[in-house]
């Protein structure tokens, strides 16, 4: 496989691995209210690179299934959207962080029988 395209299938699937825990960190993270632009900032500061078009567009979908409740701060001179984790959310929350506990409980399982096994 020649270098360019396993870059691109690495890329492809380091991309993949980290769309779900987008959703997972931004609940996680919005359980203090925040705005889009902050939630952006915040989720770099911790090693989550996400595109404010990929954002924006998660945001409404979380809002629409309830795992986000929102409302519009107009104290400043340009009004901004205000989103929280809401009790709904939490619960996915929970559940999800649950299931990425045990999914690295199985990957370290295979891992270690793997390298025990050779």
């Amino acid at each position: 496989m020649a270098t360019k395209n396993a870059d691109d299938v690495l890329r492809t699937h380091r991309q993949e691995l980290r769309r779900g825990t987008v959703v997972v960190a931004s609940l996680a993270a919005l359980r203090t209210p925040g705005y889009g632009y902050a939630l952006l900032e915040e989720l770099a500061g911790h090693g989550i690179e996400v595109e404010a078009n990929t954002l924006y567009p998660l945001l409404r979908r979380l809002e629409e299934q309830d795992l986000l409740s929102s409302e519009w701060n107009t104290d400043e001179s340009r009004p901004r959207k205000v989103y929280r984790t809401s009790t709904a959310g939490e619960q996915v929350l929970a559940t999800l962080l649950a299931d990425l506990d045990d999914i690295r409980a199985s990957l370290t399982s295979i891992t270690r029988d793997q390298n025990g096994a050779s």
